[in-house]
């Protein structure tokens, strides 16, 4: 079974609630300025991300910090065939999801923390996030600087990534923090290779990375979230707000800043509808892959009665077309791969089983030729 089918099947069993914590929490709403997740379930943390974005005042900022059971995570125009080792995520059992914007494919697991920055959007400007963030990094005793993509360094070396949306009068830029991530994993599990498969998507650009533990072992998530929050409250508190108590709705901007809202996964902020459709929208085939941009897969292969290309172009998910070339071909596979391209196209990349080939799917367990190519074919779409 190709690694994708299996890839869907672990997001729902790892991450869709069944059993719903019982820890009593605050009301959840969206009038805080800061918020930190004590759930470590990707689809509700990106659902909870995208609430607070959708109902949050445009004119407020707002911090979210949370971490995640491992996943892969890769960016809205995407491509999970081009940018997911799927060996390694057959292997470990670690499956991918898809987020809301852009960017490129990250990793996380519970020894990276990921924040986000929400801003009006004629306010927001990424340098001054990325400063923002930095001040944190610096304040943990690490000599982290920012690159020319907005990044944090140690060196030549991320801990961070980021990534950034734009929505009519609001934006975000969100980001991970490696402290202590298992760097082989991340490494495994986005080291891929597929030179010959061109996609019109977002290509992620490949950085050397390090954990912020490789410069202070002490360094824990709990002090990241401290230091963020410390640095997010000089950027974007006001110190007026402190005096002017008398003011009730001054009071209550002032107490936002100051107050930090833990979030629980609870039967009662899972139910909220939004968050509810989004923890629903992200494991389904139609987010997953059919987001997927248009793409052209070129490969060869050599079998015993002939050399064999096939160029298979996919956009959102579905097979366009399958084109053979193998002029050496007998004319009685010829027939066969003519017959096999027709039946392809509509099919779901990856997803394409013989039993969905109608009679080319019947041949396919009867000819030799034909099976070796259907085998060749899956294995290619599927790894």
């Amino acid at each position: 079974m190709p690694f994708l089918h299996d890839a869907r099947r672990s997001i729902t069993r790892w991450f869709v609630p069944r059993l719903f914590s019982t820890t009593s929490s605050v009301h959840l709403n969206p009038n805080n300025s800061i918020y930190v997740s004590n759930s470590v379930n990707p689809l509700f943390n990106l659902s909870l991300e995208d609430w607070l974005f959708r109902h949050k005042s445009h004119k407020e900022p707002l911090l979210l910090l949370y971490r995640d059971k491992p996943c892969v995570v890769i960016g809205r125009n995407q491509n999970p065939w081009k940018e997911v080792n799927s060996s390694a995520s057959r292997r470990t059992g670690i499956p991918f999801i898809r987020r809301r914007s852009g960017g490129g494919t990250v990793y996380h697991d519970l020894g990276n923390t990921n924040f986000s920055i929400h801003l009006s959007r004629t306010s927001f400007d990424r340098r001054t996030t990325a400063q923002v963030v930095l001040r944190a990094v610096r304040s943990l005793g690490i000599d982290a600087n920012v690159n020319d993509r907005n990044d944090i360094c140690v060196g030549k070396d991320k801990v961070s990534g980021s990534a950034y949306k734009i929505v009519n009068n609001r934006a975000y830029h969100h980001g991970t923090m490696l402290i202590s991530t298992q760097l082989e994993t991340l490494g495994d599990l986005l080291r891929t290779n597929k030179a010959t498969m061109e996609t019109k998507g977002v290509a992620s650009v490949r950085s050397p990375v390090c954990n912020l533990q490789q410069y202070n072992p002490t360094v824990t998530h709990e002090d990241f979230v401290e230091a963020a929050v410390k640095a997010f409250r000089e950027e974007y508190g006001n110190e007026e707000d402190v005096s002017a108590v008398g003011s009730s709705a001054v009071y209550q901007r002032m107490y936002s800043m100051v107050q930090v809202q833990e979030v629980e996964e609870t039967e009662q902020t899972a139910g909220i509808e939004y968050i509810r459709n989004g923890i629903e929208e992200i494991p389904r085939w139609d987010w997953a892959f059919g987001q997927t941009p248009e793409f052209t897969y070129t490969i060869q292969q050599s079998f015993f009665w002939g050399k064999l290309i096939a160029r298979i172009h996919s956009k959102h998910g579905l097979i366009l077309r399958c084109d053979f070339e193998s002029p050496d071909a007998p004319e009685e596979v010829s027939h066969l791969l003519r017959e096999l391209s027709t039946s392809l196209k509509g099919q779901k990349y990856a997803f394409v089983e013989s039993s969905n080939l109608g009679e080319v799917g019947i041949a396919v367990e009867q000819h030799r030729a034909l099976k070796d190519i259907w085998h060749w074919l899956q294995t290619a779409m599927s790894t």
